[in-house]
């Protein structure tokens, strides 16, 4: 190394794009070429035409593959999700059966059988994502409840769920349906109209 100054640098190959980086995989082709086309000099236009034609019609049938793929996964997916729900309430079924196979028995074990099955279907849609909510005694919800009708005198504040007529399923964006219920109006918080 010697005391004269810097060394002077190497010079550097850059693409004849202005806006490509530096490197080797840009080197040597120019603006607009494609990969294989880096050769080409002059070519037909009508032969580019043909050329870009199959490209686009190749392309388009990628696609059409593509959306036909997809639409089999789709399906597919549908149908086992249906399957697996399905199994999920198989074994309800079964105990609804044996309920019935009992009938002739004593009408307190039949009653007795009956709720057992209910709970466990209770279970299954709970585990499905859509648990039985209890909505008795709290505010009236527009977006959770359907109110179909009010209670006058209830004893209960006014807007408050004083009686489930029809409970619902499910929370938010994965409810099920609505609860029906009766409403109190006029009660201890409210004057009597």
């Amino acid at each position: 190394m010697s005391d004269t100054g810097p060394e002077p640098e190497e010079p550097r190959s850059w693409p004849a794009d202005p806006g490509g980086e530096p490197g080797p995989a840009n080197s040597g082709r120019g603006r607009g070429d494609w990969p294989q086309e880096a050769g080409r000099t002059e070519e037909d236009p009508a032969a580019r035409i043909s050329e870009l034609e199959d490209r686009w019609r190749r392309a388009l049938a990628d696609l059409d593959n593509y959306r036909k793929r997809a639409v089999r996964a789709l399906d597919l997916e549908r149908s086992g999700e249906r399957a697996r729900t399905a199994a999920e309430w198989l074994p309800v079924l079964d105990n609804l059966e044996r309920a019935l196979e009992h009938a002739d028995a004593e009408p307190g074990a039949v009653i007795q059988g009956v709720r057992s099955v209910l709970e466990q279907a209770r279970d299954v849609i709970g585990r499905l994502g859509f648990p039985r909510r209890e909505d008795e005694g709290e505010p009236f919800d527009p977006t959770r409840q359907e109110a179909v009708g009010t209670v006058a005198d209830s004893g209960a504040p006014d807007g408050t769920v004083v009686r489930v007529l029809r409970p619902g399923y499910g929370e938010g964006e994965t409810q099920l349906r609505p609860a029906q219920v009766l409403v109190a109006k006029g009660g201890d918080d409210a004057p009597a109209p």
